[in-house]
């Protein structure tokens, strides 16, 4: 059965979690593709939230066979850390994958990390700190450690020979605190210690994938950040260091194209972002604050407040060309509620121009100015009525927020068919039909 992929079209923190969660109870298997612990997926299931970095969202439903790919970039303390709260929560995982081709992120990454992005000055990406793109680059430059050679601590220790001095010089000639840097029987302890726990789920997961699919199970596949956090079509240089649009999920996991047949395109009912960059309908008076007050908008992973402002469809559009959506999940679409106007951009001005999709000239996209349409806003009409909306389909709505979505869908020929309506998996509009 061919599979369906789940992409942020803003900057992250969309909302993917949810909409993941949502989708995998139809799901046998739910598969990470990209990124690593940089990531952050909130679930609330139940009135528990549960906050992930690496596991697929999926996780939350028993039975489920959950999957790290060849493209996720993996700090095995945190995974392992993260297996060891959702069983000593009661939420032990049925049965997990980690792909032998995944790199490793080890502590030389983190300490290079936090010492390239002081040294970039303005060119600073606000990265997490978390070590992810110095794994890629080494991951680039070919002399990455791959979770497969925990299955062998003979050549991983032999690697490490040539690797860790190599980090040592670079270090030195930074400048970094002598108890921050790397040696090798350190490294190889840790190695050790993560091939004990970590060796029964590692495996060629390209095959395993394949094979699931060929058999006609229900396949997810959960993209982690936003399409404009993407390293080559995002906001560069204030991204990630992976790809993150739709086709990363077949680089990502070994699969084909055509193995792809939904594309499921997950849209805050605004847009928020962490870190540098330029953010066209940003809103630093009293509309940011609600933003961010009301849809508790703070980093998963940092804990950063984010910067909030109108919903770009410019930006969606753009993910929408790039990602070949067939459906828009609407998130957060409650939090809007009390606004009296509510605006969405539709298109740019800069230099005398009108623009449709963002430039890639970070001093243009720093100059366009949004068009607005403007909106009537709505009345918070109470958890009771948005949880009735969820049972009872749009016409419980409020009209203006009815007339929010049908905008949405009008400007981008996508429709929508799911709305979020509050931070539980029940708090859902079902528009599939």
């Amino acid at each position: 059965m061919p599979a369906t992929v789940v992409i942020g079209t803003q900057w992250g923190d969309e909302g993917k979690g949810k909409v993941v969660d949502f989708y995998a109870a139809d799901s046998e298997m739910i598969i990470r593709f990209n990124g690593g612990n940089n990531a952050g997926h909130t679930i609330v299931v139940g009135g528990e939230t549960v906050k992930l970095h690496l596991l697929p969202s999926g996780v939350m439903h028993k039975g489920k066979h959950v999957v790290i790919g060849n493209g996720v970039v993996v700090d095995p303390d945190v995974l392992l850390q993260e297996m060891d709260e959702l069983a000593a929560r009661g939420h032990a995982i049925s049965h997990l994958s980690l792909s032998d081709r995944a790199h490793l992120i080890m502590p030389y990454h983190r300490t290079l990390d936090g010492i390239e992005e002081r040294l970039k000055g303005n060119l600073a990406a606000g990265t997490t700190r978390r070590g992810i793109g110095p794994c890629y680059q080494d991951k680039a430059a070919r002399f990455g450690l791959r979770a497969g050679d925990l299955l062998d601590l003979e050549e991983t220790r032999r690697k490490l020979g040539i690797i860790v001095p190599m980090k040592q010089q670079v270090i030195d000639a930074l400048g970094i605190e002598d108890d921050a840097r790397p040696e090798i029987d350190d490294v190889y302890a840790r190695c050790e210690a993560w091939a004990g726990r970590l060796e029964p789920h590692i495996e060629d997961t390209a095959v395993l994938i394949n094979d699931a699919l060929e058999r006609g199970a229900q396949v997810l596949f959960e993209g982690a950040q936003g399409v404009h956090l993407d390293i080559d079509h995002g906001i560069y240089p204030f991204g990630t260091s992976s790809n993150t649009i739709t086709g990363s999920a077949c680089t990502g996991a070994g699969v084909p194209p055509t193995a792809i047949e939904e594309v499921v395109g997950v849209v805050k009912a605004y847009v928020s972002r962490v870190g540098a960059g330029p953010v066209p309908t940003e809103q630093k008076g009293d509309v940011g604050v609600h933003l961010r007050e009301v849809g508790k908008e703070y980093g998963t992973t940092t804990g950063r407040p984010r910067r909030c402002g109108w919903l770009d469809l410019c930006l969606v559009r753009y993910s929408h060309m790039l990602c070949g959506l067939t459906s828009i999940a609407l998130t957060k679409l409650d939090i809007l509620s009390g606004l009296p106007k509510v605006r969405l951009c539709v298109a740019y001005k800069a230099r005398g121009q009108t623009l449709k999709h963002p430039p890639a000239d970070m001093r243009l996209f720093a100059e366009c100015e949004p068009q607005y349409v403007e909106l009537d806003g709505w009345a918070d009409p109470g958890r009771d009525q948005w949880s009735r909306a969820a049972k009872e389909g749009m016409a419980a709505l409020p009209k203006a927020a009815r007339d929010y979505v049908s905008l949405i869908e009008e400007e981008l020929e996508v429709p929508v068919t799911i709305v979020g309506v509050g931070p539980g998996r029940e708090e859902t509009v079902d528009l599939r039909g």
